[in-house]
């Protein structure tokens, strides 16, 4: 395809020219250009320009490299391959949090104290000094990248890209952040979940979006024990962002299904749970607990849920109080879906309530 020098696809074309040839001065002036036409860009230059801006990401310097990404995300959210911009907006992302991992260390080897907040220019002399430059751009441009990364990973086949040994196996969370468990963690989601939790780690933030998007399960089996009735369910999840969004769909699963007793959510509240736009209010039907006997927060991820012999198990008990929320999806750009398979034979359900703890004070 051939852009037209006016508009977004021109100044696509000609950045990605300026950049290829390393010319400063040329991809300067094409790189405000893009900023300045986005807004009035036509779908098929979105379309064509985000795999373009992400295939040169690697070759832009360090400082604009983060905002090129966050243009690259805005053009998926409009309808750009994400399967196509990922590559770049992956790798860039992993570079920015070794970056911010230098930086952390470099910090607390100069005298430590507060992390600086990042403003909208570049990082000053002064910090320059104490950690080095790329290591002072990658915390700098952290919530950047975030941000580029998590309008990708709304996308199923993009989390599928990265893997996910280490989120489906169910290991220990700190365990896999701190990389104790290499083979499984692999080089992707895991090796970034390590990245990302030293960085908050050293300096206290957290970057709560990007660490739920990576946690973000598919395909996923989950055994569910309903210990009021004392009947057991095999239900599979994906793309579900926290545990607020589960809760709602258990109950519409469980509930609204006739399977259990208790309040159904509305349809309404079901659907912007799954995919529809918009927020509704709505009331918790469970106490979500670990087959342990800990509490799981709705403020959690269905990462969370223990793996027991292989699938993760929940256990539903009465909700120990009136609890209410926005029904809706941590993950707006996500779709979120919960599927009952199939109720438990009786002896199954023993099976597995022979691995819980018995009904009792939650702890944690």
């Amino acid at each position: 395809m051939i852009f037209s020098k006016a508009g977004f696809g021109g100044a696509v074309a000609d950045f990605e020219a300026a950049v290829v040839a390393q010319d400063a001065k040329r991809s300067g002036k094409a790189f405000i250009r893009l900023q300045e036409t986005f807004g009035r860009a036509k779908e098929t230059e979105l379309f064509a320009g985000g795999p373009r801006l992400a295939a040169v990401l690697e070759q832009v310097p360090p400082s604009p490299r983060a905002v090129v990404a966050v243009l690259v995300g805005a053009c998926v959210e409009r309808g750009a391959d994400a399967e196509r911009c990922a590559p770049g907006v992956l790798a860039g992302l992993r570079a920015a949090l070794e970056g911010a991992v230098a930086f952390g260390e470099a910090w607390a080897a100069t005298g430590g104290g507060a992390f600086p907040v990042p403003d909208d220019g570049e990082p000053g002399e002064e910090i320059v000094g104490r950690t080095g430059f790329e290591a002072a751009v990658g915390w700098w441009t952290l919530s950047q990248w975030e941000m580029a990364a998590v309008a990708l990973l709304n996308h199923r086949a993009v989390r599928a890209g990265l893997g996910g040994e280490a989120v489906r196996a169910g290991l220990d969370a700190e365990a896999v952040r701190a990389g104790l468990d290499e083979k499984a963690a692999g080089g992707g989601r895991g090796e970034l979940l390590r990245l990302l939790t030293a960085v908050e780690q050293a300096s206290g933030q957290e970057l709560r979006c990007l660490s739920y998007a990576l946690q973000v399960l598919d395909d996923e089996p989950l055994v569910v024990l309903h210990r009021p009735s004392a009947t057991g369910y095999l239900l599979r999840l994906s793309g579900i962002g926290d545990n607020f969004q589960l809760h709602t769909l258990l109950a519409d699963a469980l509930i609204g299904g006739g399977h259990v007793a208790g309040r159904a959510p509305s349809p309404q509240e079901v659907a912007v749970c799954r995919e529809t736009p918009g927020q509704v209010e709505t009331a918790g039907s469970f106490e979500l607990v670990a087959p342990d006997g800990g509490r799981l927060w709705n403020e959690g991820t269905p990462a969370d849920i223990p793996v027991v012999d292989g699938v993760r198990l929940l256990v539903l008990d009465e909700p120990s109080y009136t609890r209410s929320w926005p029904a809706g999806r941590f993950f707006p750009g996500m779709r979120g879906d919960l599927i009952l398979e199939r109720a438990l034979e009786p002896e199954e359900t023993e099976r597995w309530f022979a691995r819980v703890s018995p009904a009792g004070e939650l702890t944690g």
